[in-house]
């Protein structure tokens, strides 16, 4: 599914290290070159998380726009393995620091030579690689719907199996809840099973002097423990009530606490029900 924001941007390709090719947009290009501010001038990369893809994520839901009506020039990509990037099928191909080097490799070739960054769900964990591998690279983070604990871990990777090559039923719910959707939407089965395989037990880790904005969804039990992750890095919380892990995305609350963050603001405003 491609948004309006989308109809009218290039599809544009960054070759990582290893070859693989990954898809990106800049959404408002102009912005890249602004040379009045220091926000203007420095884009947002927007990261979205397992099985879906840029324009499910950031276009569907309004970031983009959103982001545009701030100012603000927004790159999104497609993760290796999801929506028009290629999509290799052995786990190595999927360990943190490949998934950080195709981060890297789109901002080098989107000419930018610093990028705040907004993560959703498994995104968090490719950009702490990013993080580690060029944190000269990154200005401000916005983690959402992210804590300590890395979910796929937990997981069974027989069972993951078992769902994505032979069709049966997983016995952990959470596993049917996350992987059938994927699968009744196509997604390349392979591709997300060495995801998995490679994604499993990445940290969640940002250099301490890059500044950090947790925001999490009141219902959500995805980012246990992230009051605890927040204080230990003396990092700002954002909780933003009745919403659960799919509908923190969309909330209006959550997109103008990022881009407040992001500015530059002392502190998030207190998010609004909505």
């Amino acid at each position: 599914m491609r948004g309006p924001a989308a109809a009218n941007t290039p599809l544009l390709y960054a070759e990582s290290p290893d070859g693989v090719l990954i898809a990106y947009r800049i959404h408002g290009g102009d912005a890249l070159d602004a040379s009045d501010a220091a926000d203007a001038a420095t884009p947002v990369l927007l990261v979205h998380g397992f099985a879906s893809n840029a324009a499910v994520t950031w276009e569907g839901t309004g970031w983009v726009k959103a982001l545009r009506d701030s100012g603000r020039a927004a790159i999104t990509v497609d993760l290796r393995g999801h929506g028009d990037s290629d999509k290799p099928i052995d786990g190595n191909s999927y360990a943190p620091d490949r998934l950080g080097a195709d981060l890297v490799a789109v901002l080098d070739s989107a000419g930018a030579a610093q990028a705040d960054v907004i993560a959703y769900s498994m995104g968090n964990r490719v950009v702490s690689a990013l993080t580690e591998l060029a944190p000269e690279r990154v200005r401000r983070v916005v983690i959402g719907g992210a804590g300590p604990v890395e979910l796929f871990a937990s997981w069974d990777l027989d069972e993951v199996r078992d769902v994505l090559l032979r069709d049966e039923r997983a016995r952990n719910p959470l596993i049917e809840r996350v992987l059938r959707p994927a699968i009744d939407a196509g997604a390349d089965r392979e591709a997300l099973l060495a995801c998995i395989e490679g994604v499993a037990g990445s940290p969640l880790a940002v250099p301490g002097d890059i500044p950090t904005l947790f925001v999490v969804g009141e219902d959500d039990p995805v980012p246990a423990g992230v009051q605890e992750l927040a204080l230990d890095w003396d990092a700002e919380l954002v909780t933003i009530p009745g919403r659960d892990h799919v509908s923190t995305l969309t909330a209006r609350a959550f997109k103008d606490a990022a881009i407040s963050f992001l500015a530059g603001a002392e502190r998030a405003p207190k998010p609004a029900v909505g």
